[in-house]
This record gives structure tokens, sequence and C-alpha cells, in this order.
């Protein structure tokens, strides 16, 4: 057999990313194998190339031509994002659907109020591009220092202030932190190279997997329903039955007065959903799961 000529160099980000991006890229078609120690993942897709880079780096490689594309969160791409071609919006996090965001933050007794009372005084973070744009924007002249972790306990005993990540502000209120302002609300991005966007195989490629990846989201919380329903009960159903369109509805073979239905709907839904159906003189109703919804 002979070997692929075309080869697209994907990123993919290791740490706090990876379980959740890998889950994704199952759920769209792509089951991607990374072993205990390799930063080569494999995958079943001879036309990928992969790499597990830490989020924070992605950009840097996509930006300066070494990788073709990749996922990264938009707070990490703030210092290469011209150099950047943006593919799609990827809304999920670490530990739930929601975005991080980078927040200004202060010991709950602290006499600063605003990003203006840290005039001159010091702000520790791991996100010095987004925290030094924050600042330049909002015209304040204060040091900022890189932090290697554990940013929490270094105010105020080190730092007047720190500018860190949260998804749900737990670790900052057990901190006895209070939060001052947002500096950015982040989802992950599929990125590519400004040269790989300008290659038509390549462009094609990454239009392929970003429509299976948002096609994955899309059916994530979302399930099938298939159920046979009295005809004379059709009207009232179909009134109060959410779905992502109207439902498609069969005759039933050799049952005149049946018919049988199908629909996709929110998967909270069902539950409040098929008793009402089976007051309706459903029967046979089945719930199914979805890994992909492609509009």
């Amino acid at each position: 057999m002979a070997e692929n000529p075309n080869k697209l160099k994907l990123a993919l980000p290791k740490g706090s990313l990876q379980e959740r991006t890998l889950d994704l890229f199952e759920k769209a078609g792509y089951n991607v194998y990374v072993s205990n120690r390799g930063l080569r993942p494999s995958s079943d897709d001879s036309d990928l190339d992969l790499y597990l880079i830490r989020a924070q780096e992605v950009a840097q490689y996509i930006s300066s031509g070494f990788i073709d594309c990749g996922i990264t969160g938009l707070d990490w791409a703030q210092g290469h994002i011209d150099n950047l071609v943006e593919m799609a919006e990827l809304p999920y996090s670490r530990a739930s659907n929601r975005p991080t965001k980078w927040v200004l933050v202060v010991p709950e007794e602290s006499p600063i109020e605003s990003v203006y009372d840290l005039e001159g005084k010091r702000i520790a973070t791991e996100g010095i591009d987004i925290t030094n744009k924050y600042l330049k924007e909002k015209g304040v002249n204060c040091e900022v220092e890189f932090s290697w972790g554990a940013t929490e306990v270094k105010v105020p005993d080190l730092v007047d202030a720190i500018v860190d990540v949260t998804e749900t502000g737990s670790s900052i209120r057990a901190n006895k932190l209070r939060i001052v302002d947002t500096l950015l609300t982040s989802f992950p991005h599929f990125y590519s190279s400004k040269q790989a966007s300008q290659d038509p195989w390549k462009l094609e490629k990454m239009q392929r997997i970003v429509m299976m990846l948002q096609g994955a989201m899309f059916a994530r919380d979302k399930v099938g329903l298939k159920l046979n329903l009295p005809k004379d009960q059709l009207e009232a159903v179909c009134d109060k039955l959410p779905s992502l369109r109207r439902p498609t509805v069969s005759p039933l073979l050799g049952e005149e007065s049946w018919v049988a239905l199908e629909t996709i709907i929110d998967e909270a839904v069902a539950r409040k959903i098929i008793p009402d159906l089976k007051e309706h003189g459903a029967e046979g109703i089945i719930e199914y799961p979805l890994n992909k919804i492609v509009l």
C-alpha cells in the first residue's frame, strides 16, 4: 500500500483539557491513542500527524508554522492571535460546558475595589499576555510577575493581587479571595496556521474535522426518541413535543390508525415528556443516545 503523501499536523492540548478533547474526538469518529508517556498520539486516520502539547504552547507552534492546526483556549492564543486563522469555537472546558474565566482576585479583606487601585502594585499570574493587555486597556501601570502555580497562596504576603483562571469560582471562595474583575472569558478554539489555511487539501481536511467536532458537540445532552402513537393523538403530541425540527411521522404497516414518530430532544426533557406520551397512548417508546448531529 502506497504511503499517504498528505499529512495534517494537528496539536491536541495536553493537561487539563486533554481528557475532554480526546472524548470529543472519539464522539466525532476519530479514535486517538495516547500512551502513558507518549507525546505523539496515534489515530485511526492516516491523514493525521498528531502532537500532544501543553495548551499554553499550542498557539506558538501553529503561529510559527511548525504545526498546521490545533486546539487551545482563546486565552492561550492571545499572544499569537494575529498569526492564527480561527476555524471554530468549541464550547467545552476541563470540568464542565461552561467557559473558563480569567479573573482579577484579591483577599476578601483587601482594600482594593477596582483595577485602578492597583496602580504601582504587584500582580502574579500565569497569564502574562492576558494581564498585560488588560492593564494596558485600563491604563494602569503595575508590576506583573509570572507564577508557576499555586497562585492563590501568594496574596497578600508576596503580591497585592493575582490573575487566575476559574470555571466555578469554588477554589477562589475556598481560599477566602474575591473577584474584582473579569479579564477574559474563554472556550477552546480550533486554530489553523496561515500557511495551512492556504493549502487546499489541508483546508478541506480541517473543515471536515471541524464539522465532525461541531456535530459531536451539538449532539451533547440530546437524545433521539422513537415511539408508536395513535393517529388521533398526533396533533396533540406534536403541539407539546419540543424537537430540533418537526418530528418525522410515518404510517405503521397494516395499522391505519397508528403512526410511528421519531424526533430529537434535549435529554433533560425526556424524563418529563415520556410519561406524557404514555398518557396519549404512545407505545414502544425508545430513547437512544446520539454521537453527532450535523446541521
